[in-house]
């Protein structure tokens, strides 16, 4: 592995494409401002307390929570990092018998149960985001303590249900994948992170590292077989073997076999997990399939939705912003034509306006981050 973290030199892509070094940092200042704090922001605060508001949905989500934290530790923000950490600690840990240790995936802003359960994105994206404020700010005391609180999560997710007590493991213990939530034995390809599992392995408890970098491999492996051998496409939900997962579509939903909404961050992962460890040059193969796929296979329609063998639905993209966002990410693995083009496109396009702002700008931000070369390791 050659990536960032054995080099510590991360890739600037925006650079390459041309642009200044103070470009780059007015642009990600106004990019966060607009965001978080701008007119039509998505990050409110209360005291000392603050929450991320799914403006799409009209809720509070592990999910955005996990990202704001994630965005906080890499701009280093610690006054909104440990805000949103206590709002999420104060009103979405679970401490009844049943999932106690994870956190309910959906609150109301009230600090209201929304949800019954967990989801695991938003656990492996809390874990992570803690172990790098750690690294970066070091721990404090209570739930200011943020390696403690990782690791006891990150124990959480893979021991659960071994004491014989019903509950269920965030990650199959046979085959080391994360699930889609508890409850099922299916997955969720976008949830497939191998490069924070990297830093898991290093910095859970020790009994628990073998396990970790054993589903840095298998998320790895799992990936090759959700996206298509053609287009790159991965489906929103799958089987373990990565055949597209049908069973829980929706009457208002293209279907969660398809190319949709969540599916959009594969692209992103994939670009990230080789920008930060260079694992595998399948990683640089999907990425080019990809960004084949929009630029030119379906150049003159790019926003639609698509099943994963590239068939166009009449349907359009929830999340034209975040698609493009995603794809422009995958360009830190990508070695083809349009890798730069994608960026370029990505700069000249504007955070998005309007109810459905949450989750592209999210993305959007992310993306911005690694491709800028602002998204890092902190061990």
């Amino acid at each position: 592995m050659n990536g960032a973290f054995s080099t510590n030199k991360y890739s600037n892509l925006f650079k390459e494409a041309g642009k200044t070094d103070d470009e780059i940092k007015t642009r990600l200042n106004e990019i966060f401002e607009e965001i978080f704090f701008g007119d039509e922001k998505i990050y409110f605060t209360d005291g000392d307390m603050g929450y991320v508001m799914d403006t799409g949905n009209n809720d509070v989500r592990t999910e955005g929570m996990s990202y704001a934290m994630m965005i906080f530790v890499q701009l280093d923000r610690k006054e909104d990092f440990d805000r949103i950490w206590k709002w999420t600690k104060t009103y979405m840990y679970i401490n009844t018998d049943w999932n106690r240790g994870y956190f309910y995936w959906s609150m109301l802003p009230d600090g209201g149960k929304n949800s019954d359960g967990p989801a695991p994105d938003g656990e492996e994206f809390f874990a992570m985001a803690l172990l790098l404020a750690s690294a970066r700010w070091g721990d404090g005391e209570g739930i200011f303590n943020y390696s403690h609180h990782a690791r006891e999560l990150l124990r959480e997710c893979i021991h659960k249900g071994e004491d014989g007590k019903g509950d269920k493991p965030m990650w199959n213990p046979e085959n080391k994948l994360i699930k889609f939530i508890t409850d099922l034995e299916m997955t969720d390809p976008s949830y497939h992170l191998p490069h924070f599992y990297e830093i898991f392995a290093l910095k859970s408890y020790e009994e628990d590292r073998l396990f970790w970098k054993a589903a840095a491999a298998a998320s790895r492996e799992f990936l090759k077989t959700a996206c298509h051998p053609v287009t790159g496409l991965a489906p929103e939900y799958s089987y373990y073997d990565g055949t597209p997962y049908a069973e829980r579509n929706m009457p208002e939903h293209p279907g969660h076999d398809t190319f949709y909404s969540d599916s959009y961050r594969v692209a992103a992962n994939i670009g990230l997990d080789y920008e930060w460890f260079a694992a595998d040059e399948w990683n640089c193969d999907c990425a080019d399939r990809i960004q084949k796929f929009f630029c030119e296979t379906v150049a003159e329609n790019p926003e639609m939705v698509y099943k994963t063998d590239g068939t166009v639905l009449d349907v359009p993209s929830l999340h034209p912003v975040g698609l493009l966002a995603t794809n422009a990410q995958a360009s830190l693995a990508a070695k083809g034509k349009w890798r730069l083009e994608l960026v370029q496109r990505l700069w000249n396009t504007p955070p998005r306006k309007g109810e459905r702002r949450y989750y592209d700008n999210f993305l959007y931000l992310f993306a911005f981050l690694a491709l800028s070369g602002n998204y890092k390791i902190y061990i």
